[in-house]
Parts: structure tokens; sequence; C-alpha cells
């Protein structure tokens, strides 16, 4: 099986702290915050792409900088890294969306990939005009993908929709590859819609059990289309030369959290729609223990991280041959994409790139560049 790794670029802001979340009410109690400069991202983005990282993921939010035009702005900067840009459907019309697309693909010399968030938060989608319940949301997403697909096509078409209509739709270039199509979501309809139209279906970081059983489920339901879906994961990852070095930063990490930050992350969190959400709240049941360990949910599987962070609530926690362990543990499942991140993003990216991803060099995508980091590249803070 030929592995993808990805790295991260922190849209709004990183640091080495966990209340560096990306719940906007908790910013203020950021501390040594790196603020989300195009010098600071770019450098993340320069680490990835040494560090043999296929992509990186540029996060979609209200407190996230533009993914679309960080995507082009970063890839003007770099030569192989590839841009996965999240994305809202419905908040931009299908045949724009597809046409900036293929102007992006272009640009980038084929380096875009697309990651499809339909969304979680009712607050924040109503915040941006958008009042269509979770199901409806899934059902416009359905119609949105579809459109997409056709004008990437070269299709001209008329399309009458719930919510969408279209007479004589075309585009006037189409891509010379169609980006690939990433989506996540644990809900029944977010499971339908990507058995229809993803190309790799995202999950967040849970134990092997639940990943297993969603995994079967899905391919199940691409099968029954005629389709097969590859698979990726999102995670953290502490990874440190032994065990007990890397629970004590996992252990730094949840100490400097508040009690009052994570009784008011949590009263967010569970206020939103999303069922993969309340999967990773679950995980950890809004109580940080008497001890770091007390949140290990399988073996070097944290749950930590989702006690103030929306979205991607567990990190790989051990040593790196341990780290490396559980890495092959998903990929035995059918795992074939990584999605990873740290605190900080640009130094984990580099440690990742040295003490992790080596491992895998026979089964990483080939890539143009074998070398370690060149760290006068970067400059840290």
């Amino acid at each position: 099986m030929t592995l993808e790794f990805n790295w991260f670029i922190p849209a709004d802001g990183d640091g080495r702290h966990l209340i560096n979340s990306s719940l906007p009410h908790l910013k203020d109690k950021a501390r040594g915050n790196r603020p989300p400069t195009f010098e600071y991202l770019l450098q993340v983005a320069r680490a990835a792409e040494q560090g043999r990282f296929k992509a990186v993921l540029i996060p979609t939010g209200s407190s996230c900088e533009d993914s679309w035009l960080l995507a082009s702005a970063l890839a003007s900067q770099t030569t192989r890294l590839k841009y996965l840009v999240a994305f809202r459907p419905g908040f931009e019309s299908p045949a724009f969306a597809a046409e900036k697309a293929v102007a992006l693909q272009a640009l980038s010399g084929g380096r875009l990939l697309l990651n499809v968030v339909t969304g979680s938060s009712m607050a924040e989608q109503k915040s941006y005009g958008d009042f269509l319940d979770h199901e409806a949301r899934y059902r416009r997403t359905d119609e949105y993908l579809t459109i997409v697909r056709r004008l990437w096509s070269g299709e001209r078409f008329d399309f009458s929709g719930r919510n969408y209509h279209f007479r004589q739709a075309s585009l006037s270039k189409i891509p010379h590859s169609v980006p690939v199509l990433y989506f996540g979501g644990a809900s029944a309809e977010a499971e339908k819609v990507a058995s229809t139209h993803a190309d790799v279906y995202l999950l967040w970081g849970e134990t092997p059990s639940m990943v297993r059983e969603r995994l079967q489920r899905v391919r199940k339901l691409a099968e029954q289309q005629g389709r097969s879906l590859r698979f990726g994961i999102r995670l953290h990852i502490i990874a440190r030369e032994t065990e007990a070095v890397a629970w004590r930063e996992a252990q730094r990490l949840i100490d400097e959290l508040p009690d009052q930050a994570i009784k008011e992350a949590q009263k967010a969190l569970a206020s939103q729609e999303s069922v993969g959400q309340a999967r990773m709240r679950s995980l950890h049941q809004g109580k940080r223990g008497s001890h770091v360990r007390d949140l290990e949910v399988y073996p070097n599987l944290w749950a930590g991280i989702g006690l103030v962070r929306t979205g991607a609530g567990t990190a790989l926690v051990g040593s790196y041959p341990q780290v490396i362990e559980r890495i092959q543990e998903y990929q035995d499942l059918g795992i074939d994409t990584f999605i990873l991140s740290g605190y900080p993003n640009l130094e984990e990216a580099i440690r990742v790139g040295e003490e992790i991803l080596p491992a895998f060099d026979s089964a990483l995508i080939p890539q143009d560049t074998l070398s370690r980091f060149d760290r006068s590249m970067i400059s840290f803070s």
C-alpha cells in the first residue's frame, strides 16, 4: 500500500500550548501565540515540503485565513508541495467553485486537493447566513458535488434540484487533472455523500475498533455504487526520543489548561451538530482526569487535545518506534492517508519528517527531494 503523509497549516495561529485552540472565544487566553502571518505559514509549508510530506491541509473556519487565497500564495513560493484546501459547499455557487478550482489547479501546476467541509456548528453557519439544518446541508452537498463533478468533466447540462438550478451550465476551461476530493463526516448522511462523491474518506483519530467499524460500513456503501474509496485519518502527534519524554510533553500541554477554559470549550463543542465531534467528546467526556494517561483511550492514543480543540481531538503520544507502530496499525486497517499536526506546527513538522517518515520510505509516494532538513531555511520563535 502506498502511503500519503500530509501536514497542517495553522491558518488561525500557532503556538506551543493547547489553549491556542481553534475555538475563537479562547483565543484571548493564548500564551506565546504565533499569529498566522504569511511569513510564518510559509516557513511551515517549506518545512513540510522539505520533510517530504505530500501536502498540507489548510483549514476553513471563521477564525482562519481564507484557505483558497492562502493556498494560492503559498503555492507560488513552493515547488512540489500540494495544498489540501478546505472549503464549504453552500457558501458560494458550485459553478464558481469549480471554475476557481480549475484556475488554482493551473496556476499551481496541478497541486490542488480539495477537502469538502459541510459544516458542524449551526451558530457559525448562521453567522454566514446559512440556516439549513444538518441533514439539509448534506443534501445540498450531494447536489453541489454532483454539479462540480459534471462541470469538471466538460459536460454542458441543465440541472434542477432542491438547492440548485442551472441552465446550460458549463466551464470555458476544464482541469488538466481533476482535484482529488477528501471528505469527512461521521453521520449516516455524511457517509452516504462520501460513498457517492469522495476519493478519500477522512476520519478523526478514533480508536482502531471505532475506525474499523466505520471503514467497513463506508466501503460497503461505496461498493453498492460500484465505487472504491481510499481512507485517511486526521491526528495530532507528540513523538519523542523516549516514551517518558513524550508523555511529559503531553502532561505539560494539559497542565497549562485552566479548568474554566475546558468548561467553556466543552460547552461550545456540545452545542455542535457534528456526529464526529460527539464521537471525539465521548473519548474524554469533558474530564481531564488526575493523570495525563487517564486520557489514553488506546495505547499511545491520547484524547487530551479534544478538551479544548474543535475538530480532531486526539494525538499519537510515545517514542518514535511506538508512534510508528500505531501508524502501521491504522495502515493495517486500510488507512493510507495521514494528516498530521503538532504544537507548534513548524518544529513538529521537522521532527516528524526526520524521525517518523523515514520508517515508511519504501511505502511513500516517490518525491524529488530526499535530503534531510536545511535548517537555514527557517527561523524559530
